[in-house]
């Protein structure tokens, strides 16, 4: 894949919580000649070897191939999560943008395509064990995150078909956080009037322990690590499953803490979340809920002995640096991660 002067790697989605990772780790790779970022809106950072180009992928006049020509590898991360009151919006963006990012990749010819799937892909399956990536990719059909994660997966087994010559990788992270992307995600699940520094566990007399809530964590740059790895290789294709440990539940939470967990019935939780989110409180949706109830734990064996990747953090380490900088107002500089406590 590489030239004798280094790669040449495009990134779509490349301001926000991954992207800004991933751009960081190819402009640091000294087997990467230049990265083009591709988001909504250009951003003031400016890593080394980097240039950017504003793109709306939701736009049908979006014009991709002028910007994929001649790489060696597109990694495609772009996403909105909002608004989850509209999901015909969402699908314009996620679904119809990311099809016409898989249809210039095979128009120009680009030999890798790296793709941002999710644990959230996968059907509802056990908490008590781990899954490999032969795991059903149905996802929950009620929550329009993981219909569109799954409807993507599919959309992916035609386009392999039709272009074998293509390397298609799709990534399948858990839950990805960092110190700078808390203000972000504060946003994007918790809504805008949500104060960060409201988030001190003395504060909370009792931690909800909901049938169902183990789910796994991961540091965005280790998972950025990942995209590097899989967009650099000759030969990696396929799923990649990608987690830290340990699993994250109430009782890993209250320990990490110091908060005694409680039992909490799934339809007093669920009903909570849904009264919030239907008077536009709370921007998670319960169908969301519904479906992180079910995900499955996931195996990432293949990711270790095939793409050589190792996560440096471990859960616990992830959601403490995550804890303090959404008590500080952490962010970057770019659009989506703008640090601010309030509003």
């Amino acid at each position: 894949m590489s030239s004798a002067t280094g790669s040449r790697i495009v990134v779509t989605g490349a301001t926000g919580n991954v992207g800004t990772s991933v751009v960081r780790l190819l402009s640091e790779d000294p087997g990467v000649a230049s990265v083009l970022g591709l988001a909504r809106r250009i951003p003031p950072w400016s890593p080394p070897k980097t240039e950017w180009a504003a793109v709306d992928l939701a736009s049908e006049q979006a014009d991709l191939t002028g910007h994929f020509a001649g790489a060696d590898a597109v990694v495609h991360l772009a996403w909105a999560f909002q608004p989850t009151h509209d999901p015909a919006t969402t699908w314009r963006t996620n679904v119809l943008g990311s099809i016409r990012v898989f249809e210039a990749v095979a128009a120009t010819g680009v030999p890798a395509l790296v793709h941002a799937s999710s644990v959230g892909a996968y059907s509802p399956g056990p908490k008590d064990r781990a899954v490999d990536e032969s795991w059903p990719t149905h996802g929950w059909p009620d929550a329009a995150y993981c219909r569109e994660k799954a409807y993507l997966e599919r959309a992916l087994d035609t386009f392999e078909r039709d272009h074998p010559g293509i390397r298609v990788v799709r990534m399948r992270p858990a839950f990805l956080f960092k110190r700078e992307s808390a203000s972000e995600q504060r946003r994007i699940f918790g809504g805008r009037f949500l104060p960060g520094p409201m988030a001190r566990p003395e504060l909370l007399p009792f931690l909800p322990d909901v049938p169902g809530l183990r789910v796994q964590a991961l540091h965005t740059d280790d998972g950025a690590n990942a995209y590097r790895l899989a967009a650099r290789s000759e030969d990696a294709r396929g799923p990649f499953n990608l987690a830290a440990e340990p699993p994250v539940d109430a009782g890993l939470l209250g320990d990490m803490i110091g908060v005694r967990p409680v039992r909490l019935p799934r339809t007093a939780a669920r009903s909570a979340i849904a009264a919030a989110w239907g008077l536009r409180l709370l921007p998670a949706s319960p169908h969301l809920f519904d479906a992180v109830l079910r995900l499955p734990l996931m195996d990432c064996t293949r990711a270790r002995a095939e793409l050589g990747w190792r996560p440096e953090h471990t859960a616990t380490e992830v959601l403490e640096e995550f804890l303090r900088g959404l008590q500080q107002g952490a962010g970057a500089a770019t659009e989506p991660l703008r640090g601010r406590k309030v509003g």
